[in-house]
């Protein structure tokens, strides 16, 4: 396994996924909240059938990704509410790199032999996975390789780069079949979830850091242009 990949592992995927902060904020306990995660959801799960809903889920954070960030000028794209907040060149930045290493991780899943008797194991569901993902009253530190440094100063260029690093996951999905997706179970410190859970997981990373974009714009000192 390459080293970056292993580390994340053994990190867990979902502390990887949740990331939204600079090193030096205070993490919230990632056991207590993955305990009351798995608490909170003991739903029996209502499996897709086949992957439309998936690909409506991408479409939609991508759509929303867009409309937050289309015609935004270098000044409000490199604005930092504060020197230790990310500015939304940085949030575009990482968004991109982890839509590539998640996938990466979710297709390496994926190659591993399914394990359908184990389906039962799987206690979250798909929309408690996308609610959990993009609560941002808990923040999380992204590891160094995930870390932006603000490279982007046009929004069209940003936006170009994150359509190319959708796509290949757009693609793979359209080929896959979502009985198998839901038949490869994979163990994270959070819990067990499935190989089409952790395909969701991309778009759900998305549409956090999207919500975080939000903020941004929200500020009163945010450049009118």
């Amino acid at each position: 396994m390459h080293p970056i990949m292993n580390m994340i592992a053994m990190a867990g995927l979902s502390a990887v996924v949740l990331s939204s902060t600079p090193t030096d904020h205070k993490a919230v306990n990632y056991t207590e909240y993955s305990s009351s995660i798995t608490t909170e959801s003991q739903a029996v799960l209502t499996e897709q059938v086949n992957t439309d809903s998936l690909l409506q889920y991408f479409d939609q954070t991508t759509t929303e990704l867009e409309k937050q960030v289309k015609g935004l000028s270098e000044a409000q794209l490199q604005f930092k509410p504060a020197a230790d907040k990310w500015s939304i060149s940085q949030c575009l930045e990482h968004i991109i790199l982890s839509e590539r290493m998640i996938f990466d991780m979710a297709k390496a899943a994926l190659a591993k032999a399914p394990q359908p008797d184990r389906k039962a194991e799987v206690k979250m569901t798909d929309e408690n996975l996308k609610t959990t993902l993009t609560d941002r009253s808990h923040k999380f530190q992204a590891p160094k390789e995930l870390q932006p440094s603000g490279i982007y100063k046009n929004a069209e260029t940003a936006l170009t780069d994150f359509r190319a690093a959708r796509q290949p996951v757009l693609d793979y999905i359209k080929k896959a079949d979502a009985e198998d997706l839901r038949n490869h179970i994979n163990d994270y410190p959070t819990g067990v979830v499935d190989g089409y859970q952790g395909l969701m997981f991309i778009a759900a990373h998305c549409a956090r850091h999207t919500k975080q974009i939000e903020e941004v714009k929200s500020n009163p000192n945010f450049p009118k242009q």
